[in-house]
């Protein structure tokens, strides 16, 4: 719409992100003059909620704030309870853990990868369209995710938002013989999941770099998921080593404010724009990847993550995400192939007076919980930072950064459904976890 020299463009209805929110893109001439991602959903005070609670509930209640990534908020929950309550879960208990992790990132990516992204790699509107021309990928993606859920099911009680997770461990725990037709499916499924990185691998990439800082947990030895030491890298390929932030001191580097144009806070680390999730988590933890997925990086030119290689453009994050999903399978596999069964479902975690906080990486990025106990286990105090405020500035920066390429670049000048689609494409790449549920994104484009 023109009036006066101002040019307004809006998408009331854009699919395949998870929740409510709205970009705002002023052009002058051609330069970007601002960028707002506006997130418009109310506030829904799972902190405030926790408050008064007894110290076993968290898990439970913090597993309803997302229906994509219930485990993270587990996990987290009960890493920060135990914490505070002096209690270390190793062992069996702990590679139960890690195995309904893999689940969720099993799950998590293969819905954002097949059904979410890669459309918009291929011209298509959505998955229904896409499954029109490439029908064999969307069932290869749907039979991976049924994998991920089956295993969240069987070791959570149900696939959505588990039952089975307690603080100190699980209210029962599997027999081996309960796994096995776990296994046999993750066999089948490694073939899909090395097919998913080959197609992913050959989409069109547009060229964009991201100068963010990286923040991802680090657990030498091991590609971190559910335990290890928040770490940051300054700049994508400086050379510097990744620097530790132990988890005690999160809230001492990581600060977050409000900004008028969102309800989400937004963070920032060491008063810097930085970026979590799979680009993050593949520059700190790379080396440490299965054999069978450094292999699948390699080969979908990712370089060699042993030789400390990075991803620094963000439109590749969906390789990186497929990648991972080689990883949680693989590491699934050698979990059910070692285990065996605990003497007990859970170690006991009597209540104690004090502060403990815990971080896991969630798919999207890394999930700090922080709570306060009195003597008798009452929650006084909870903190919680998701992924999606920690990456915002970076997902705005992002934008900004791929519609300027794209305004300076030679030939016909861009429109504004051009633009749009490039605003959509590079929020997309973080799949931004906007609440629980998936519902529209409004974009406005102002010209002057």
């Amino acid at each position: 719409m023109n009036h006066r020299g101002t040019r307004v463009l809006r998408l009331d209805a854009l699919a395949r992100v998870e929740g409510e929110a709205a970009l705002h893109l002023r052009v002058e001439g051609d330069t970007v003059a601002e960028t707002r991602l506006r997130i418009y959903e109310p506030p829904r005070f799972f902190e405030a909620l926790l408050a008064g609670r007894g110290h076993t509930e968290p898990p439970d209640i913090t597993a309803r704030i997302c229906g994509i990534c219930p485990v993270a908020y587990q996990m987290s929950a009960c890493q920060a309870i135990e914490n505070a309550c002096g209690v270390t879960v190793d062992g069996p208990l702990a590679e139960l853990r890690r195995l309904l992790y893999c689940g969720e990132w099993i799950e998590s990516h293969t819905l954002h990868i097949n059904l979410l992204h890669a459309p918009d790699f291929l011209g298509r509107a959505d998955v229904v369209e896409l499954a029109r021309v490439e029908r064999a990928a969307v069932e290869r993606g749907l039979r991976l995710k049924q994998v991920g859920n089956a295993i969240v099911e069987q070791l959570g009680g149900r696939p959505v938002h588990p039952v089975n997770v307690r603080t100190g461990g699980f209210y029962r725990t599997p027999a081996p013989d309960e796994l096995r037709p776990l296994a046999e499916r993750l066999r089948q499924a490694r073939d899909d999941a090395l097919e998913t990185v080959r197609w992913v691998a050959a989409f069109d990439f547009p060229d964009a770099v991201c100068d963010h800082d990286l923040f991802a947990l680090r657990d030498p030895g091991r590609y971190a998921v559910d335990s290890g030491t928040p770490a940051v890298m300054t700049a994508v390929g400086d050379g510097r080593p990744p620097r530790p932030v132990p988890v005690s001191d999160f809230e001492q580097h990581v600060e977050e404010g409000q900004v008028p144009h969102s309800t989400a806070l937004t963070a920032t680390l060491d008063g810097r724009r930085h970026l979590t999730g799979p680009l993050a988590r593949y520059a700190i933890s790379g080396r440490w990847l299965h054999p069978v997925a450094v292999e699948a990086a390699r080969d979908a030119g990712l370089g060699d993550p042993v030789a400390g290689a990075v991803c620094d453009n963000p439109f590749r994050s969906i390789v990186v995400r497929a990648v991972e999903v080689v990883q949680a399978v693989e590491e699934a596999l050698r979990i059910i192939d070692g285990y065996e069964r605990p003497s007990r479902p859970a170690v006991e975690v009597p209540p104690r007076r004090g502060s403990g906080s815990g971080a896991t990486e969630a798919p999207r990025g890394l999930l700090y919980h922080r709570y306060t106990l009195t003597g008798d286990g009452t929650v006084t105090e909870a903190r919680i930072v998701p992924p999606t405020a920690q990456n915002q500035a970076a997902i705005e920066e992002d934008v900004r950064g791929t519609v300027q390429a794209r305004l300076h670049r030679p030939g016909p000048a861009a429109d504004d459904e051009e633009l749009t689609h490039l605003c959509e494409r590079a929020i997309r790449n973080h799949d931004p976890c906007i609440s629980c549920a998936a519902h529209f994104l409004d974009v406005t484009v102002e010209r002057v």
